[in-house]
């Protein structure tokens, strides 16, 4: 089912390190791990368990080929979040002409939201974009995201430096695979 509903969409940034107002670290502190092979299957299963209730659907129709285009640069970091050993969020890292690191996608699997450890997830994703030499380093959210997270990218010390709104037609969450939606 689809419906057209206005979708509000804000492009944050972070200018220098000094901004960054870093989260607490969960206890026990999860692990963080960069994925230094491509892999387009990893990528995906992030990509769909961590977006699919969030309609993130634009890389749903991309090919084993197209997703390691996207993959297997120098400027793209992949980091993996995992607690207990199981993933749990993740987020990508592109180096953009000027040094500016753009955070690509970000996010926490839903059976781990409500633990903290979006706040955290953000500090480091945020630490590392400035260690790959950022001079700039921005993200975009919007309406249709998390309800949190315009505010955690706001608590970690990104300001707003352009909102729009625009009338979009909106289907159903895919969920992480076909049916898996409710």
């Amino acid at each position: 089912m689809s419906d057209r509903q206005p979708v509000t969409r804000w492009y944050l940034e972070m200018t220098s390190p000094e901004q960054l107002a870093r989260s607490a670290v969960p206890d026990p502190a999860p692990v963080i791990v960069r994925a230094e092979v491509p892999s387009p299957a990893l990528n995906r299963f992030l990509y769909t368990s961590i977006g699919g209730g969030w309609r993130w659907v634009d890389r749903l129709p991309w090919t084993w080929a197209q997703w390691m285009k996207w993959l297997d640069r120098p400027e793209l970091q992949t980091w993996i979040l995992y607690v207990s050993g199981t993933p749990a969020g993740y987020f990508e890292l592109e180096k953009q002409p000027q040094d500016q690191i753009e955070i690509a996608y970000f996010g926490i699997a839903p059976e781990f939201i409500g633990r903290r450890l979006g706040g955290h997830l953000l500090t480091v994703a945020l630490e590392k974009a400035w260690a790959m030499g950022a001079k700039r380093i921005w993200v975009h959210t919007c309406t249709l995201d998390h309800a949190a997270a315009l505010a955690n990218y706001k608590a970690r010390g990104m300001t707003v430096f352009k909102e729009e709104t625009e009338m979009k037609t909106v289907g159903a969450t895919p969920g992480p695979w076909p049916g898996a939606a409710k």
